[in-house]
């Protein structure tokens, strides 16, 4: 009984008191926003910058006086995107980089500090999707899927990091989706997949507030379905299928501000505090509603 006691004044005295100070933090916050950061001359990795919302996220950065170091594994697409920042004025130095393959990004990063210095802005965006049912999906593909859009993240911020840390200074974007919210069916490893990059940059922050790094930032960024290819919205009742330039906007907003989430569209941050109070069926009523469904590049079961 004492120890229930205890436990009854602990919240009464001392957590609803700090829940309070955070709501109220939380609400000045919201209508007296920080002054956005310059990120005019910081050294910005863009990974998956040859299309689509890398492509995208690069030239916003630009735009903000940002110096951008662009990988992606088509050279073609990765040049362009660098001929169009430095035509507008801004500068950019393009890498071709497998993502999916650890040495090759250690070699690059290697070549990377001695030829451009030490990442300030690390966006990880670079991802793959296969989708498709799962008991048709090949092993190869999924196996690719995750060392894209998961274990791609691992590589490049241990290669990173050690220069934030001891400077105590630089920002970590994690392109997610809104999948790693809620799971959806035809992208089981590609739902996988976002869930795990997710946690892992949760965790992440966690552990620079634990070192005392708290000049290191990270940003997780879930944005819903977007026109770059990979699936298509059929029916238009709920959700209006985004565009890069949209996302991209939002995206370096989110940099400049700091924010831990970003969610894509807006409003989505607001859908998931209901969800936490709705119940499973009515969430998955929600969603065939909607009417998204997957559309491949790749035939999956090619």
């Amino acid at each position: 009984m004492e120890s229930l006691v205890e436990k009854i004044i602990f919240f009464a005295c001392i957590f609803f008191p700090r829940l309070l100070y955070y709501y109220v933090v939380a609400l000045v916050t919201a209508f007296i926003p920080a002054k956005p950061k310059s990120i005019s001359g910081k050294i910005t990795l863009v990974t998956g910058a040859g299309h689509g919302i890398g492509k995208e996220i690069a030239l916003e950065l630009a735009r903000k006086g940002a110096n951008l170091v662009l990988w992606d594994i088509n050279k073609a697409n990765n040049d362009e995107t660098a001929s169009q920042i430095n035509l507008m004025g801004g500068s950019a130095t393009s890498y071709v980089v497998d993502v999916a393959n650890a040495d090759d990004i250690h070699k690059t990063a290697e070549q990377m500090r001695r030829e451009v210095g030490d990442v300030d802005i690390l966006v990880n965006n670079a991802g793959i999707l296969y989708g498709g049912e799962l008991l048709k999906l090949k092993e190869a593909h999924i196996r690719r899927t995750f060392d894209v859009n998961t274990l791609a993240h691992f590589w490049t911020v241990k290669e990173f990091l050690p220069a934030m840390i001891e400077k105590n200074s630089g920002h970590i974007i994690t392109i997610a989706s809104m999948v790693a919210k809620s799971g959806t069916a035809y992208m089981v490893d590609y739902s996988a997949s976002k869930y795990a990059v997710y946690g892992f940059t949760e965790a992440l922050s966690e552990e620079l507030m634990k070192l005392g790094k708290n000049g290191v930032k990270t940003t997780t960024v879930c944005p819903s379905f977007v026109s770059t290819g990979l699936v298509k919205q059929i029916r238009d009742k709920i959700t209006t299928i985004l565009t890069p330039d949209t996302v991209a906007v939002e995206v370096v907003k989110g940099i400049q501000y700091e924010e831990e989430h970003v969610y894509i569209p807006r409003i989505l941050h607001l859908g998931l505090k209901l969800q936490m109070f709705s119940p499973r069926k009515f969430e998955r009523w929600v969603k065939e509603s909607e009417g998204i469904i997957p559309q491949y590049d790749i035939d999956p079961n090619s």
